[in-house]
């Protein structure tokens, strides 16, 4: 992508500027989507996207820019820029004067995929999407679906004066099929959408006709659910993506994005109990072709498993290089960034709650009456306190320890630190589910996962 040579003399002429410390970032991304709706394909675009960052540390003051001229002549404008916000163009600094010794680390291929970006001709991927479209139809009442594929290979670079060369080729597939159930003036929708750091054998993975069925099903028991109840009950949250609720609530304060600016109220609690001890929570970016892993970071370090949490004690943050020159913290290949228009910040990877021991039936046996949330959708959150609010996509009263009525339009309310501390009980069927998450370095691939766990009570607003 980018010679040594010409990495060599960007990141010598940073030292030569004054830079602590000077990295390159390089990418090559390639994505496609395809959309099936009701039958017919309606949209079929593809794209190729290239460009690099520089990044400089003066102290911890940091400095980046980017541009998509991968010429010589663009990436040292890109550099000078940098050196003149700084006021250290034309300096000269003894740091820069010897050469740079590259330690190129060779991929291992934990993620590589079976079915490469491009091996499939695009009939292929229109037939898979009118499966999962027909396998929706389960029913008269569900009267529109909507089937699509999104395909991603990003290929980057990263070099920094340490010595760092890492590259990684990255590729995802992710299918998405939601399906829209009526019943006379009654609207209600189901979701599903598996993906993987795979290629198109993700569609063995997940048959296209199962997924499209699942998702009927959730928008076909929407349809007959009941008004939620309101007040403050005892919650079995479902497995996978029920671990959002954590992710947002909780992940996010424990990145030193927040950490370092003492703007979490986790901040300097390493060694307290934080959380029930019923809880281990941990970030692995290692799972192999999860959706938000990778071999290195966006920053060139290798990435690692993270015990945030464990049995309640906060054991970890997840640290990028700032965050470490700010906090003194071991820095945890946590280092991530949509693309190159962006400079990395500490991120999660793929963030869970640890399998317990519990049956998921001994959990709702043990609720006199309350709420199985068993899908999560979308919320809100509020930065520094980890106060949400989460839609559950799909829920039903328990009552006497049984699975009763579904009902619609319930939204869990609390606080992420405090939840945590009122896990009671955590099941043994832990599961992972992809979403996109954004903060200050983008959006990024991750996954939120988690068994079912009993939570001893959350304020579930409803109608009814």
């Amino acid at each position: 992508m980018l010679s040594p040579d010409l990495v060599e003399t960007l990141l010598r002429q940073a030292l030569n500027g004054g830079a602590d410390f000077a990295e390159i970032y390089a990418e090559r991304s390639r994505r496609r989507r395809v959309i099936v709706r009701s039958g017919r394909l309606e949209e079929a675009i593809s794209g190729l996207d290239y460009g690099a960052g520089l990044r400089l540390f003066f102290g911890t003051e940091v400095v980046y820019a980017y541009t998509n001229q991968l010429t010589r002549e663009g990436l040292l404008e890109a550099l000078e820029t940098l050196l003149r916000a700084k006021g250290a163009l034309g300096q000269v600094d003894e740091r820069g004067a010897g050469g740079l010794d590259f330690r190129k680390a060779l991929p291992k291929g934990l993620h590589t995929p079976r079915t490469p970006y491009g091996e499939k001709d695009k009939r292929y991927r229109l037939e898979r999407l009118l499966e999962a479209e027909a396998g929706a139809r389960i029913a008269p009442e569900i009267r529109q679906v909507e089937a699509s594929l999104q395909e991603w290979e990003q290929e980057v670079l990263i070099a920094n004066t340490e010595g760092t060369w890492a590259e990684e080729k990255r590729v995802r597939t992710r299918l998405f099929v939601l399906a829209v159930a009526q019943d006379g003036t009654e609207v209600q929708t189901g979701y599903a959408a598996p993906g993987k750091s795979v290629g198109l054998e993700l569609f063995d993975l997940f048959p296209p006709k199962e997924v499209g069925a699942k998702a009927a099903r959730q928008a076909l028991t929407n349809l007959r659910a009941k008004p939620a109840p309101a007040g403050t009950m005892p919650v079995v949250v479902g497995n996978a993506f029920g671990g959002v609720i954590f992710h947002e609530a909780l992940g996010h304060l424990l990145e030193t994005t927040s950490v370092a600016k003492k703007a979490s109220v986790l901040a300097d609690r390493l060694g307290e109990e934080v959380a029930s001890p019923a809880v281990t929570y941990i970030d692995d970016g290692t799972l192999p072709h999860a959706w938000g892993s990778t071999e290195v970071d966006d920053e060139g370090r290798p990435t690692e498993r993270t015990v945030l949490i464990e049995r309640g004690i906060l054991k970890s943050y997840m640290v990028d290089r700032l965050g470490h020159l700010l906090t003194g913290y071991p820095m945890t290949g946590s280092g991530r960034r949509q693309d190159y228009t962006f400079a990395p910040t500490s991120r999660m990877r793929n963030t869970f709650i640890a399998p317990g021991d519990k049956e998921v039936e001994d959990l709702i046996a043990s609720v006199e009456f309350g709420l199985y949330a068993k899908e999560l959708g979308g919320g809100q959150v509020k930065p520094g306190s980890g106060e949400y609010n989460f839609a559950v996509q799909e829920g039903y009263i328990i009552r006497h320890g049984r699975l009763e009525e579904p009902v619609r339009g319930a939204m869990l309310v609390g606080k992420g630190p405090e939840t945590i501390r009122k896990v009671v009980a955590v099941a043994k069927d832990w599961e992972n589910a992809p979403g996109m998450c954004g903060s200050l370095s983008g959006m990024v691939p991750v996954e939120v996962g988690q068994p079912h766990v009993l939570v001893s009570e959350i304020v579930v607003g409803g109608r009814a």
